[in-house]
């Protein structure tokens, strides 16, 4: 989907970007050690050094090591699309994995993405991406499926719900278009906090209904973000295989919005992301920047990406 970012993508931007109006938003939240982490990634754990000079100068300067930790698992980060890949038929469990069998994207085998458990992908790293500069519809699903409170764990948004919040933020005539990013708010985001004491914000949480990730590929989104953790339904349980995943998932596939946008659509996702501020100004339409790290061969990124658009009077 990223073949639809250029120069038709950046003019469709310049009227929001010129709108004397226009506000920055910031679509991240900031990093720290005590932030909710991802239980799927290594927690990140940065120490910060001492404040020290340089012998003979005026110079003096501050640092932090990286001790623990995938930068690019925690926090507002977006997956490459050499993050997942599919499998020929359920794997037990118990048996040796059969990495060798996955596949990918664009139909790379294992071998050609990551014939090695320790070598950075070869194919679909997080590099790949293109510098996304787009417009951007935000879809409050907070106010017109949660009535104003967050959406509950396992609740998803439905290619119908997105069709109706189109048409019932005034977006219908104009839809999606290809190229743009869609940024859906789920309210489930205002539980994050930092120092993260409940620990329970990466457990559970509403998302994307399978239907719906058809319905984007459908009308070629590039990017799609939600201010949740998994982009994926996850209902109470399920992480602890106390549940099953939400009605309308493919069969072997409880993370089926991740295998269909990585795998099958080509469709990036940011996970985390910082909503509220440009719902609660009503910014439906926005400029929106992305830029992931050029790690090489990594399978997702931290990221900081904004949006510029006009609060609504």
């Amino acid at each position: 989907m990223a073949n639809n970012l250029g120069t038709a993508t950046w003019q469709r931007c310049a009227p929001l970007l010129a709108n004397p109006k226009a506000k920055s938003y910031e679509i991240s939240h900031v990093r720290s050690n005590t932030m909710p982490q991802s239980p799927f990634g290594t927690p990140l754990v940065e120490k910060y050094r001492p404040t020290v000079g340089i012998p003979g100068t005026r110079h003096a300067f501050n640092g932090e090591d990286t001790i623990s930790g995938e930068p690019g698992a925690q926090g507002t980060q977006m997956d490459a699309l050499g993050h997942f890949a599919v499998l020929p038929e359920p794997w037990d469990g118990k048996s040796e994995f059969p990495s060798s069998r996955a596949t990918y994207y664009g139909g790379y085998t294992q071998q050609q993405v990551k014939p090695a458990p320790d070598v950075p992908l070869q194919k679909l790293g997080i590099e790949n991406v293109p510098p996304i500069v787009t417009t951007a519809v935000l879809l409050d699903a907070k106010t017109h499926l949660g009535k104003g409170q967050a959406m509950q764990p396992g609740a998803v948004v439905t290619a119908a719900d997105i069709e109706a919040m189109l048409k019932a933020q005034g977006l219908g005539e104009r839809g999606l278009m290809p190229g743009d990013v869609l940024y859906i708010y789920t309210g489930w985001g205002d539980g994050w906090i930092d120092p993260d004491t409940a620990k329970d914000y990466y457990t559970k949480g509403p998302g994307l209904a399978y239907d719906a990730a058809k319905y984007i590929e459908d009308r070629q989104v590039v990017l799609v973000a939600l201010d949740n953790p998994f982009t994926d339904p996850v209902p109470d349980g399920l992480l602890m295989g106390k549940a099953g995943p939400a009605p309308g998932t493919p069969p072997a596939l409880p993370f089926a919005i991740h295998h269909h946008n990585l795998v099958q659509a080509g469709i990036h996702q940011i996970q985390n992301a910082n909503l509220g501020e440009l719902a609660k100004d009503k910014v439906w339409l926005s400029c929106t920047i992305i830029l992931p790290l050029r790690s090489k061969g990594g399978s997702g990124s931290p990221v900081r990406p904004v949006s510029i658009g006009v609060p609504a009077q």
